[in-house]
């Protein structure tokens, strides 16, 4: 059995690392003779807008992470990009099945014919399914958040934000490598790596990645004596890049990740007393503990191809950028995390379990042509691509006597079939000598085909009645961002803008009825109006910036699980007005302060359901306050010529609701996290050691709940986590 540490370590902190890392530089070669220290701030560079700038230049609100605060902090997974982002939350259900929220625009919706509102790209290629955001976050450059209506430079049109995973490149000049090794409680063991390797005397050259993660179970599965939540993911990535000119770039990815879990512990909660199968469930609040019948699985195989090829003419540089991604994901588990044994303090006379089995193939082509870095006047313009069959099937087992006399198995089957096609266009032209304006514009059209049956299951349980339809719509939009940008001084940037996002609509594929399996749901709209401040003060080691933003959003699509059937649908309007602010500062020599908020104010303003008016509720899974606050010191030690960083991230979210109707019991309380981290860093000729925490306050918090059969079932988060990390650089 694995080895429990229980809550019982207090940290008191302030949390969490934001968009840069603290760099100490020593004084130039002008400053060589004097004890002058340069406390600037390390630029972040950023592609938000499809061109390497300044973060602090860039006229749209973006969280960025370089490459080692993702080291240092251990960002492996999306959510631990969502727990450091504030304005950007997370839900699972399962927890390999991610839904993001930005600035209170999300989805619930994993259907086949359905698309994300928040959106991840790996390199610039959008991971249309949710089970196929599996990457593992090493060997990467930088991390960008971007927030509100994406679309007129990005591929595939989203209307919350989009979160750009970028990868390390090939570098042609210089052979390296790195290798690191973790331990930790739980039996956790990680490795990774990477060699870069010179080829064709400056001319190419490969890179090689790899990692493995793995730990025990987090839970005790006290009915079959075994630990459930565990993990076993191993990943690698192959890329080779060629320059045969100044002007030609050739660059080919081959990933793939083999994931391997038991199922996530499941829990009955409160009771639906109005329900009398309530009278036969076993309460279990305690989060260490289930008491499943099945320890249950989740399975998930997943890679992908990319290429791109970038010419620069006179004119401009042409590029290409190609992907194909297949995705095979199962899972099943115990839904009530109870058994049938009436002598178990988990004993629940009504047994429900299930899952999905999921395949898709995913592809996108993307031309564009862009203005050449030195251009005064910065443009892009460019035609996409991006298709999707996805065959998907939701099953539910339910094994009770008080509703059947045998067990009985319903199965939803969908499968749906996406063509997308998209023309967009963006443009920042200078206006005098601090002003710019700045505009883009998007055309989108998109046609989803879908076959929805139940057929083959026993009865159906959460239906009302068999069916078989296949149904087909199209939905097309313009979208389009525009602004104006003022240079006040070069440390001081303010700009305004407005922008207009799209999702199209889509089709239920755990329906009740025929009709409306057959009906589709709408596309929905938003449009932001943002004004900004970007600035940097005291020479550049502090900076400080500012968003405020008001959002209107129509047809918003939102999902409800509504007796075991995830269904979506469109609320009439909202709005969503919020703040957010950044700071990070060099406070003095080696001493780092990271500070960032966000105020989400995210309201219906129309919307009826069922009869019922939850017009002035709040939107499902937005806190109206998230916080994040990090510093750390670093200190030099010249005995051994290496750096000692002592680092602590906190990190607060304010309740929120799992439900639009914003009634308990589907509620969730604040949540208060503390990581921290101990790094030696630069000994031995290029050997780092971290000794590291994550939840060392052991905040067990509701990641996932939902109603059904009487009861309010539900996860939680994980426990404390801590271990070591030794690492190497040749």
């Amino acid at each position: 059995m694995t080895t429990r540490f229980h809550r019982g370590i207090s940290v008191t902190a302030m949390a969490i690392a934001m968009a840069a890392q603290p760099v100490w530089a020593q004084a130039d070669a002008d400053n060589a003779g004097d004890d002058k220290v340069d406390f600037r701030l390390e630029e972040i560079i950023v592609s938000a807008q499809r061109r390497s700038e300044s973060l602090q230049d860039v006229p749209v609100t973006v969280t960025a992470f370089g490459a080692t605060e993702i080291e240092q902090a251990k960002i492996q997974q999306i959510d631990d990009i969502v727990t450091r982002t504030p304005g950007l939350s997370f839900d699972a259900f399962p927890s390999s099945q991610a839904r993001l929220y930005i600035r209170g625009i999300g989805s619930s919706d994993r259907g086949a014919a359905g698309d994300p509102s928040a959106a991840v790209f790996l390199d610039d290629i959008y991971l249309g399914r949710p089970a196929a955001i599996a990457f593992d976050a090493f060997d990467v450059e930088r991390i960008e958040v971007m927030k509100g209506p994406q679309g007129t430079l990005y591929g595939r049109n989203v209307v919350g934000g989009a979160i750009n995973v970028i990868t390390k490149k090939p570098d042609l000049d210089e052979a390296s490598g790195a290798l690191s090794a973790t331990v930790g409680n739980y039996n956790r063991l990680d490795g990774a790596g990477y060699a870069n390797i010179p080829l064709s005397e400056g001319k190419s050259a490969l890179r090689i990645s790899g990692s493995y993660r793995s730990h025990g179970g987090y839970v005790e599965n006290l009915y079959l004596d075994q630990d459930v939540e565990d993990q076993d993911t191993l990943s690698g990535r192959l890329q080779f890049f060629a320059m045969p000119s100044e002007a030609l770039s050739f660059l080919l990815t081959v990933d793939a990740t083999r994931d391997r879990a038991l199922a996530p512990a499941n829990h009955v909660l409160e009771l639906d007393t109005s329900n009398p199968l309530s009278n036969f469930y076993s309460q279990n609040f305690d989060p260490d503990v289930t008491y499943g019948s099945d320890p249950g699985y989740q399975n998930r195989d997943t890679y992908g191809i990319r290429a791109e090829i970038s010419n620069d003419f006179s004119f401009g540089t042409l590029s290409f950028l190609g992907s194909y991604r297949d995705l095979d994901y199962s899972f099943r588990y115990d839904f009530d995390g109870g058994n049938p044994d009436p002598d178990s303090p988990g004993f629940n006379a009504v047994a429900v379990s299930g899952g999905n089995d999921e395949k898709a193939k995913m592809s996108s082509q993307e031309v564009r042509l862009s203005a050449l870095p030195e251009s005064k006047v910065s443009w892009v313009v460019g035609l996409y691509h991006y298709a999707h069959d996805v065959d998907r099937s939701d099953i539910l087992e339910l094994d009770s006597f008080l509703i059947a006399p045998i067990p009985l198995t319903e199965k939803f089957v969908a499968d749906a079939s996406l063509d997308s096609y998209a023309a967009f266009g963006d443009a920042t032209v200078p206006v005098g000598e601090r002003w710019s304006v700045f505009a883009g514009l998007r055309y989108s059209r998109d046609k989803k085909t879908q076959r929805a049956y139940n057929t083959d299951s026993m009865a159906p349980l959460r239906a009302d009645e068999f069916y078989d339809v296949t149904a087909e719509k199209s939905f097309d939009d313009w979208t389009y961002r525009m602004g104006v940008e003022f240079e006040a001084t070069p440390d001081h940037m303010f700009y305004a803008s407005i922008s207009r996002g799209y999702k199209s609509g889509g089709f239920n594929d755990t329906a009740s009825n025929a009709v409306g399996a057959a009906t589709p749901f709408e596309a929905e709209t938003a449009v932001q109006y943002e004004i900004g401040q970007k600035s940097t003060f005291l020479d550049g080691s502090l900076i400080w910036n500012n968003t405020l933003y008001y959002m209107d959003y129509s047809n918003l699509q939102t999902g409800q699980t509504v007796d075991g059937k995830s269904i979506t649908s469109n609320a009439g309007k909202a709005h969503i007005k919020g703040f957010e602010t950044q700071l990070t500062a060099n406070v003095s020599e080696g001493l780092y302060l990271s500070f960032a908020y966000a105020y989400t104010d995210a309201i219906f303003d129309e919307f009826v359901e069922n009869e019922v008016d939850y017009s002035g509720n709040r939107i499902s899974r937005s806190p109206k306050h998230k916080l994040t606050v990090s510093p750390s010191y670093t200190t030099n030690l010249p005995g051994l010529g290496a750096d000692l960083t002592f680092a602590v991230d906190y990190r607060y979210a304010s309740k929120i609701f799992d439900d639009n109707s914003n009634l308990p019991p589907e509620f969730r309380d604040p949540t208060h996290f503390v990581d921290a981290r101990i790094i030696l860093d630069g000994f031995s000729n290029g050997m780092s050691l971290s000794i590291w925490g994550k939840n060392l306050t052991d905040e067990r918090t509701r990641t996932f709940q939902g109603g059904f059969l009487g009861a309010n079932f539900g996860a939680f988060s994980p426990p404390m986590t801590f271990g070591a990390t030794l690492g190497l650089k040749f």
